[in-house]
Formats: structure tokens, sequence, C-alpha cells
């Protein structure tokens, strides 16, 4: 039996697990920050309403799920998520509002000429509010 936990409290409070929301190219939905467990979302999922109980429901899989039924998650290399962006622009001080325009508009530098990309960094940062909003970030 180990118990090394209990005799560093410090150490239970620094590994943690957290619900993250991530939006990739290939990926839109919640998952953990410990493991490889995730929680997609439904590709015809549009109605805020519905998003929200979907939101409720990915909490209560995440607190069901065990860890050490899943692979452990390795750290991303590559470009950074529109959410992560956002994330780090309102941990850097900034309001989310903000953190939204600022971001946008760092968007429409970056890809000129390219609505669909803006449309989608625009539906990301308003998604990002609600949920922040709903309390869920």
């Amino acid at each position: 039996m180990d118990d090394r936990n209990a005799k560093q409290p410090g150490l239970e409070k620094k590994t943690a697990r957290e619900l993250l929301w991530t939006v990739e190219l290939a990926f839109q939905g919640w998952n953990c920050s410990q493991c490889e467990w995730n929680y997609p979302i439904p590709t015809l999922l549009s109605d805020p309403e519905a998003k929200t109980a979907y939101d409720r429901l990915a909490a209560a899989k995440f607190r069901e799920h065990n860890c050490a039924d899943h692979l452990m998650r390795l750290t991303l290399s590559g470009t950074e998520s529109f959410t992560a962006r956002i994330r780090s622009m309102v941990a850097h001080g900034f309001k989310p509002k903000d953190a939204v325009e600022l971001f946008l508009q760092e968007i429409a530098i970056e890809y000129p000429n390219q609505p669909k990309i803006l449309a989608q960094a625009k539906a990301e940062g308003e998604d990002f509010l609600r949920r922040l909003r709903a309390g869920l970030i």
C-alpha cells in the first residue's frame, strides 16, 4: 500500500485533474488534463440550451471516470488551439471579453482573406464566453 500522498497533502493538489474544453481540427469537446479520457461534442449540436445540457453531462461523466482506465496524457506539440490562446490572455490579466476581442483581431491579421477560420474563431470565442458565464471554465 502506498501512503505517500497522505504524507504530502500538497501533492494531491498539484496533480488534481481538471476538465478541459478543447477545440482542434479533429476534435471538439471535453477532456481530462491527466489522461486521454474525452467526451466529444455531437456534430449537429448547436442550440445553446442543448450545449449547456451536454456540458453538465460531460462534467458528470468526467467525475465518474477513472484515469487509471485511460492512457496518460501526452503534451501536445504544434499549434495552440483557439480556446487555449484565449485562456492564456485571460491568465495574463485580460478581462475575458477583451481577450476574445483581441484574439479575434489577431486571427484577422494572422489569417487574412480566410473567412472560414475567422468564423470558427468567432464561434469559439462566443462559446468560451458562454461557458465562462455558465461557470464551466
